[in-house]
């Protein structure tokens, strides 16, 4: 069973025994109250029925991940510590827990599990890997414990619109809490955190307690190291089973050789949870020159929906061994669609290649484990957005949206992922992995000379950017020269692009018929309601904050003081003109709002959970804080 994360008061009733239990985060309130007559009353507020306080005989709320059950033929309540007494009491879970759980992390091997990859350079291409991905990516993860941090924005074409072989992880955004459920803060709430998986057949009827639940593999979080995975691929005692299934298909036969694969795939994996297989390991491992691999999302998900069709799905767990996963939100994604764990051997035989060439001064093992270290602290931020606290949770719950996938491709492979925008087919996900391993296989290969695809900054033979040298500079000469007809120029570089980038570079203003310009507003009406973006005083200095609140004073609109608040509204000395900010933000608290900066203000927005990258923040250097 998944830990419970609500958020949410549960109440049940089978007609005698009427009970309630609060999530384990306890974030809704579900308070209760017991009259000296007998009467117990439950409700998520204080007030929901008035007694008079000499009626009342005791009053509390339940508390995180608390039972409450009332027996109402007997007229006796049982409390959190009684029941859960009862419960683990009631069958031997301790020897059970014994004789069948294996702790991974306890298991030694005498084997010698190499941490390099056979033809390393075409494996890299097969895979898509360019230097940024090792010198931006990797590199920086196994040298600091943690992800790389870039600015906001993306001004490369969405995966769909690109000419250039796209991952498949590239089509996929995640979603994060909106107003139900609250964000976590993985740093300050970790003790309700958690990424320990446990890995095996679930059994047939969860319903009845058995010994044979308890047969699985604990694993400390989802990533495994080469050596582990060969320990769980060789597990014999205790009745484990495993086999590993391959990711790979046929080149020759293009899409429908991708197609025969994906289908033959979940029927093997079917029929090895009929076999009593406790875990199959996925593995794209064995590519050569007439196979590819299949995308190990497409495959775990793939196999995962058809398990569920099948009523078979919790009847064994899925291992990936992959060498396309390289950074978090590649984790997040096999993991979301039904992946138990994670072996990413690619980027370990990458970090083994930049300790061989000294690119980085730590050895294998440090590097590796740091490696680990910064997946596992990317994983809690991706679970912290959506509010979910522990991985079991996280498993197969899809958090995801889809763009530019066709329905007839979510629907057949990922359970009906929303997919606001259409887009690519089977065939052009073959074409794209056909397109790389040709790359690997037909071409010369120079291991000096692995390709620079420019995503995270402009190179002339690399991807599009909205923003390059071109566009930035005519808007500089704009603005230095306070010339409009560059500004013109500028204007007609960003919104005639020769190809598209963004979804909005296909919308057209439709031509109507003109009105008389006596019949528009005004332009002083109409600068009324013109405001500014939130930028919080620390990110932008007090000049630019204070210089856009003059500027909308000036013309009656309205700036926005961002989640940094403000100090006490002054005048510009020059003019006169107020250095207020109209719009007055709130984030959970912070940044010393008081009466005064709340009166000042014509709107105040609250942000909750900290706003727009909930479970992100704090990378401001100090001297911004």
């Amino acid at each position: 069973m998944e830990p419970w994360d609500g958020p949410a008061a549960l109440l049940f009733s089978d007609g005698r025994f009427a009970g309630g239990m609060l999530d384990r985060n306890g974030l809704r309130p579900a308070r209760y109250l017991i009259t000296k007559n007998g009467m117990m009353v439950v409700a998520s507020e204080v007030g929901v029925m008035d007694f008079e306080p000499d009626e009342i005989e005791e009053k509390g709320r339940l508390q995180p991940g608390k039972i409450l059950l009332v027996d109402t033929e007997e007229g006796k309540i049982y409390y959190d510590g009684e029941l859960k007494k009862q419960l683990a009491g009631a069958q031997f879970y301790r020897v059970w827990l014994a004789n069948n759980r294996v702790e991974l992390d306890e298991l030694k091997s005498g084997r010698h599990v190499p941490h390099t990859v056979a033809g390393y350079d075409r494996m890299l291409r097969t895979f898509g890997y360019s230097r940024e991905d090792i010198e931006r990516i990797i590199a920086p993860m196994c040298i600091g414990s943690t992800e790389p941090v870039g600015s906001m924005g993306n001004d490369i074409p969405l995966a769909v619109l690109s000419e250039h072989p796209q991952l498949l992880f590239n089509y996929f955004r995640q979603q994060f809490a909106q107003v139900t459920n609250p964000p976590i803060d993985p740093l300050r709430e970790d003790l309700v955190m958690s990424l320990t998986e446990y890995i095996g057949a679930v059994g047939s009827n969860i319903l009845i307690p058995n010994e044979a639940h308890c047969k699985m593999v604990r694993l400390a979080h989802p990533i495994l190291t080469n050596t582990q995975l060969d320990i769980l691929c060789n597990i014999r005692y205790k009745g484990f089973k495993s086999v590993k299934l391959p990711m790979l298909f046929e080149v020759s036969q293009g899409c429908e050789g991708l197609k025969t694969a994906l289908d033959r795939l979940c029927m093997q994996a079917e029929q090895s949870v009929a076999d009593g297989v406790n875990y199959i390991i996925l593995s794209d491992k064995d590519v050569d020159e007439t196979h590819a691999p299949i995308p190990s999302l497409l495959a775990v998900s793939a196999v995962h929906h058809h398990l569920i069709s099948a009523q078979k799905r919790v009847q064994t767990a899925l291992v990936v061994e992959t060498g396309e996963m390289r950074e978090v939100m590649h984790a997040a994604l096999l993991l979301g669609y039904g992946a138990s764990a994670i072996n990413p051997y690619m980027s370990f035989a990458i970090l083994q290649d930049l300790v061989d060439r000294q690119e980085i001064q730590l050895n294998y093992e440090m590097a590796r484990k740091n490696y680990i270290k910064a997946l596992c602290k990317g994983l809690f931020k991706v679970m912290s957005k959506m509010g979910i606290s522990t991985i079991r949770s996280y498993r197969g719950a899809k958090l995801f949206e889809a763009v530019g996938l066709s329905t007839a491709l979510t629907d057949a492979y990922f359970g009906g992922t929303a997919s606001s925008v259409g887009g690519i087919r089977l065939q052009e996900i073959a074409a794209d992995a056909i397109a790389l391993h040709h790359q690997a296989f037909r071409g010369t290969i120079d291991s000096l000379t692995l390709e620079h695809k420019g995503l995270y900054s402009f190179r002339k033979d690399g991807e599009k950017h909205a923003w390059n040298p071109e566009t930035i500079s005519a808007l500089q000469q704009a603005t230095r020269l306070g010339s409009y007809k560059k500004f013109k120029e500028y204007t007609h570089l960003v919104d005639k692009k020769d190809t598209p980038i963004f979804l909005r570079d296909f919308l057209t203003f439709r031509t109507g018929k003109s009105i008389p310009i006596e019949d528009v507003e005004p332009i002083s009406e109409i600068m009324k309601r013109f405001v500014t973006g939130a930028m919080s005083f620390g990110s932008i200095s007090k000049e630019a904050h204070e210089t856009m609140a003059v500027a909308m004073n000036k013309i009656h609109g309205r700036s926005n003081t961002g989640e940094g608040g403000e100090d006490s509204p002054v005048s510009s000395p020059e003019d006169g003109l107020s250095l207020r900010s109209a719009i007055k933000q709130v984030a959970s608290g912070r940044f010393g709002v008081t009466a005064e900066y709340l009166v000042n203000a014509e709107e105040i927005q609250i942000k909750v959970a900290q706003g727009a990258k909930p479970g992100e923040g704090g990378q401001l250097p100090g001297f911004k804080g």
